[in-house]
C-alpha cells in the first residue's frame, strides 16, 4: 500500500494532480479494486512527504468524480472502477515528410474512438524540443516522442512519467526505467539490408552514402557505423559525402541517398546525361513512400515498415504496454539498383 501512490518531487506537475493520476492509473491497471481502501490522508502525507491539504484536495476531486467515497470514521474506498477516460496523446515528430504521414495515419486509424491526438514538430531544434515537452507535461496522458538528435536528450525525457512515455523510431538508451519504445536498430538494419543486396551492389565499382547535411534530414550515428562496417567486412570501395551535388555521380557507381530532394535531383541529372538507373548507376533511397514505388519504374529503398510501427504504437497506447520493440527493416529491391 505504501508504494501504491508515488509522488515525483522533481516533476513540474502539481502534487495533487499526481495523486489523482496515480489513483486512476492504479484502478485502470487493476492494482486498486472496487471497495479497496486507500491510504489515509495522514498516511499518504507522511509516506510521500506532501502536505495533508494537498492529499485532501486530490481525494476531494476523486470523490466529486465518483471514483472514491468517504466512509465516516473509516477512510476512503474505491467506489467506481469504470474510470478510463479518453486518451489525450502528445505526438512529437522531428519534421513532416511522406513516410511520417504513413506512420501518423496508421497510428490515428487504430486508436480508440475519442482519442485526441496533437501533433508537434521540433525541426531538430533542441531548445524547441525541450520547451514543447516541458510546457505540455500537465496537458496530456500519453507522450509519444521521436528523439531525433545525435546527443543525449534524457534530461528532458526523464521529466515525463515512464508509464506515459513512448519513444519511437530512435532508441533512447540513456533513458532508464520501464517505458515503451518502438525503434529502428539503425546500425544493424543498414548492415543487414546492404548485405542482402550484395549481389546487386557488386555490379558497381563504388558505393557512396550521401548524408544531406544542412537539410531537414536526420541521419543517426548508427547509420554511418553500420555503413562503414559493411564496407569493411565486404571490402567494398565506399565513401561518405556530406551533401549531394551532381558532380559526384559517376558511371558504374552506386549511391545511397537520404533526402527526397536529393533523390529528385539525382533522377533529373541521370535524365540529362542519358544514364540508366540500375545499369549505368545504382540508386538506393532511405525510407519507403508510395512515390518511390512508381518513380522511374521503382526506386530501391532501405526502409522500416512505418505502417507496422504505427500499428504497434497504437497497441502500446491502447493497452498501456511498456514493451520495447525493434521495428522490422529491410532492403526493397527495385529497378534503380
Amino acid at each position: 500500500m505504501r508504494d501504491l501512490i508515488k509522488i515525483d518531487a522533481l516533476s513540474k506537475q502539481p502534487k495533487y494532480q499526481q495523486i489523482l493520476n496515480e489513483v486512476i492509473s492504479s484502478i485502470e491497471k487493476g492494482t486498486l479494486n472496487h471497495g479497496q481502501q486507500l491510504p489515509s490522508i495522514s498516511e499518504l502525507s507522511s509516506w510521500q512527504n506532501v502536505a495533508k491539504v494537498t492529499v485532501a484536495k486530490a481525494y476531494e476531486d476523486l470523490r466529486k468524480r465518483g471514483v472514491i467515497q468517504a466512509k465516516h470514521g473509516k477512510g476512503f474506498y474505491v467506489a467506481n472502477t469504470a474510470v478510463k477516460g479518453a486518451l489525450n496523446v502528445f505526438l512529437l515528430f522531428d519534421t513532416l515528410n511522406a513516410y511520417k504521414e504513413i506512420l501518423y495515419f496508421a497510428l490515428k486509424s487504430r486508436l480508440p474512438d475519442g482519442t485526441q491526438l496533437s501533433l508537434f514538430f521540433h525541426h531538430y531544434d533542441r531548445a524547441l524540443f525541450d520547451d514543447l515537452i516541458t510546457n505540455n507535461l500537465n496537458n496530456y496522458n500519453y507522450f509519444v516522442i521521436m528523439p531525433h538528435f545525435n546527443e543525449d536528450v534524457s534530461a528532458t525525457l526523464n521529466r515525463i512519467p515512464k508509464d506515459r512515455l513512448v519513444i519511437i523510431d530512435k532508441a533512447a538508451e540513456e533513458v532508464p526505467g520501464n517505458y515503451a519504445a518502438v525503434f529502428q536498430d539503425f546500425e544493424n538494419d543498414i548492415y543487414s539490408a546492404l548485405k542482402s543486396g550484395l549481389d546487386l551492389l557488386k555490379k558497381y565499382k563504388k558505393l557512396t552514402l550521401v548524408l544531406a547535411k544542412g537539410q531537414f534530414q536526420f541521419v543517426p550515428d548508427g547509420i554511418i557505423k553500420g555503413f562503414k562496417r559493411f564496407c569493411e567486412d565486404f571490402e567494398m570501395d565506399c565513401q561518405i559525402a556530406d551533401q549531394f551535388s551532381a558532380d559526384i555521380i559517376r558511371k558504374q557507381e552506386a549511391y545511397l541517398l537520404f533526402a527526397d530532394r536529393d533523390l529528385i535531383d539525382f533522377v533529373k541529372h541521370v535524365h540529362r546525361t542519358g544514364l540508366h538507373l540500375g545499369k549505368d548507376v545504382g540508386l538506393i533511397s532511405y525510407d519507403d513512400t508510395p512515390m518511390k514505388e512508381i518513380l522511374e519504374g521503382g526506386i530501391s529503398v532501405i526502409s522500416t515498415d512505418f505502417e507496422q510501427m504505427g500499428q504497434t504504437l497504437s497497441k502500446i497506447i491502447d493497452q498501456k504496454l511498456t514493451t520495447k520493440t525493434a521495428n522490422p527493416s529491410s532492403l526493397i529491391r527495385r529497378k534503380s539498383l
